[in-house]
């Protein structure tokens, strides 16, 4: 599966899905949707709308990828993970299915992800695209709106080595009609969205155009929560509204969430304002989103994120050097199909590193990864597992101190405080 292997796991195309659907009653016809694609932010972007639609009193069909710990994860409904008993009974049923077929890992997610909330009679899923857009499993869905976040490098090599041909497999989720949101407006990929939308006769919308987001200058929290100020065409909106997912990025995220709330509204969906500020406020507890910016220690302060591309790293790492903490100790892994030279560039040269790998057959060996990083001057050493790494961090860092654990999804997953705080 091409979480744990890369692009060997990756099958481009359509075929398999539209064959696994139609013997399954084609489940994706079945409710309404939301269709969210991007390089970063998607995942948070899904979870604060399906939070949204939760407070609004809807029924919640929510598929992103790829989980931490818990295959379950992927699938939830009003966030509750899809039950183990359902899965197991699923692929039972529908094995030969899979045998006629040869679907990918991912192929075979999304049918039961869509046959799943069909049954279950959802009033509406938020669907996360895993790679890409346009050949992407999750494409077979015709959705009420699309959503796009954020176009950054990463998996260059399936998707293309500029931003326009990245850009452009996203612009795959947009369907003839389907009015288009775009979060953040970025000069070199703006006119692929339109050129795109036009062909397709869809209404696009540049959500930062209608909605901006920022939070109050003052410190965060325990909580790692601040207050948001948001503006609607420059005008106050939500005045003291906060957002329960505490990373500064997330101001890049709110505004095509908030757009995208517009336009379901327009096609009949009664979303108050109240209902927005507790979606935004608990979308942690309502979800179950782990992993973004989540704090699980104090003194030192312990602070995980799986920001794992040049983008999300960069923006995790202006964060950090905004913490009045002294030293900071970072626990780092990171996937060996990654431009790993890029991602060491942006990390603090004063830290202080730990580097691991995660159990996984894709992680890059930590020996490698630290021989790496002494190159491009960062100081540290290989530890044999992300928990020895943890360990050693957390033991050598003063209370006044931050500790980071970052540098990809699966080293973050293996952080057992995010399942027992």
């Amino acid at each position: 599966m091409f979480q744990r292997v890369g692009a060997a796991g990756f099958k481009k195309g359509l075929g398999n899905t539209e064959a696994l659907v139609a013997a399954l009653g084609h489940p994706e016809q079945q409710f309404r949707s939301v269709h969210v694609a991007g390089t970063n932010g998607k995942g948070s972007s899904s979870h604060l709308l399906a939070a949204v639609l939760q407070a609004a009193g809807y029924k919640v069909g929510l598929y992103t990828s790829p989980h931490l710990r818990e295959f379950t994860e992927r699938i939830k409904i009003n966030g509750q993970e899809l039950p183990p008993d359902y899965l197991v009974q699923w692929v039972a049923r529908w094995r030969p299915l899979f045998e006629e077929v040869q679907p990918s890992f991912f192929e075979m997610c999304v049918a039961l992800a869509f046959a799943y909330f069909a049954e279950q009679r959802v009033d509406v899923a938020i669907v996360e695209v895993g790679l890409g857009g346009r050949l992407d499993s999750t494409n077979v869905i015709t959705p009420l709106v699309s959503l796009i976040t954020n176009i950054s490098f990463d998996h260059q090599a399936l998707l293309g080595d500029t931003l326009p041909e990245i850009a452009s497999q996203k612009a795959g989720i947009i369907k003839p009609g389907v009015p288009v949101v775009v979060s953040q407006t970025q000069p070199e990929v703006a006119p692929v969205f339109a050129r795109e939308a036009a062909a397709k006769l869809a209404h696009l919308v540049m959500a930062d155009h209608i909605y901006q987001a920022a939070f109050a200058a003052e410190p965060a929290p325990a909580t790692g929560l601040r207050p948001l100020v948001l503006t609607q065409h420059g005008r106050p909106y939500l005045p003291n509204a906060e957002l329960g997912l505490a990373g500064d990025y997330q101001r890049f995220n709110l505004p095509g969430v908030l757009a995208t709330l517009d336009e379901l509204r327009a096609q009949g969906f009664r979303v108050t304002e109240a209902a927005v500020r507790t979606g935004l406020r608990q979308v942690v507890p309502l979800t179950g989103l782990r992993g973004r910016w989540s704090i699980i220690g104090q003194s030192p302060l312990v602070v995980c994120d799986t920001g794992h591309n040049v983008a999300g790293l960069r923006s995790v790492v202006a964060q950090l050097q905004r913490l009045p903490n002294q030293q900071l100790h970072a626990v780092i892994g990171v996937v060996n199909d990654k431009d790993v030279t890029s991602l060491l560039t942006l990390l603090p040269p004063t830290g202080t590193y730990y580097f691991c790998a995660a159990n996984i057959p894709r992680a890059l060996a930590a020996e490698e990864l630290a021989r790496q990083a002494a190159a491009a001057g960062l100081s540290g050493r290989a530890y044999d597992s992300v928990a020895a790494a943890v360990a050693a961090a957390r033991t050598a860092a003063a209370p006044e101190d931050v500790v980071f654990i970052g540098g990809s999804t699966f080293v973050v997953a293996e952080v057992n405080e995010l399942y027992t705080n």
